[in-house]
């Protein structure tokens, strides 16, 4: 099933493959390159791979195998933000679809072939987990511009890579390659290019066989647990722990036990 049809623009294309909701950056001219139009379209997908049942996992991949994505389309930064209210709306936009990103309640899978760069790796980190082709290829080119980050999202570099490379990895702007990558954290798993989409394909197959309620508990729980210890709602992680217990898919996942078969969860 296509979906494509609620984006406003041909630059993301949207697609259900049974569990899978893939949403490609579909820039391929540009290195799949961010240009503001795709940035409006990302929460209007989002939300509809939320209200649809059957996708349990959400993979988010660019067109082709050159890149992931090279980060922000330049090319629009002189008309659409060249000045300091284009750049305050064009931020209130990606950030937006950042935080959507973040925030959605089902598994994010970032499927990097290729350069990503930049911004690009906002979206990579924005997701649960990060999947890299061998030849995939990461860089800041913040120093080149005479730009920087967010302080969130320098912040989601430090928490994966600690404070000294996430410096080296600003200061050089060089390219840090998808086994280097690895190494520090930055990405979760690194496969031949030509084996990166069935890896990914057979992860998410395993996603789908277990319960959506107990992803998405654990995805909320994370995230309270990786705030300071002070801010913690630790009311709310029982709530969550609670509701897993009193769930439909519970009293399945206990009966499938007993009786030694699969068990079909609906999440309810």
């Amino acid at each position: 099933m296509t979906i494509a049809a609620i984006s406003p623009t041909e630059r993301i294309v949207a697609t259900v493959d049974g569990a899978i909701g893939w949403l490609v950056l579909n820039n391929p001219t540009r290195r799949n390159a961010l240009s503001l139009d795709m940035w409006q379209a990302i929460p209007a997908i989002l939300d509809r791979f939320e209200r649809e049942p059957a996708v349990r996992v959400v993979v988010l991949r660019g067109a082709g195998d050159r890149a992931f994505t090279a980060g922000a389309d330049v090319s629009e930064f002189e008309r659409l933000r060249g000045t300091p209210a284009d750049q305050e709306r064009y931020s209130t936009i990606s950030e937006t679809a950042l935080a959507r990103l973040q925030q959605f309640p089902k598994p994010t899978i970032a499927m990097i072939q290729g350069y990503c760069m930049s911004i690009g790796l906002g979206i990579a980190l924005a997701c649960d987990l990060r999947f890299a082709g061998s030849g995939a290829r990461f860089a800041s080119l913040a120093a080149r511009l005479s730009l920087t980050y967010r302080w969130s999202d320098i912040k989601k570099v430090i928490d994966l890579i600690g404070p000294a490379r996430t410096k080296d990895f600003f200061y050089s702007a060089r390219h840090v390659p998808a086994d280097e990558a690895l190494a520090m954290g930055l990405v979760e798993y690194v496969h031949p290019d030509a084996a990166i989409e069935a890896f990914t394909r057979a992860y998410c197959a395993r996603i789908a066989e277990n319960a959506p309620l107990s992803m998405t508990a654990t995805k909320q729980i994370v995230a309270e647990l990786v705030r300071p210890s002070s801010e913690i709602d630790r009311a709310l992680c029982k709530s969550i722990v609670a509701g897993c217990y009193a769930s439909e898919d519970y009293v399945e996942g206990r009966r499938a036990f007993m009786e030694k078969r699969r068990p079909v969860f609906r999440g309810k």
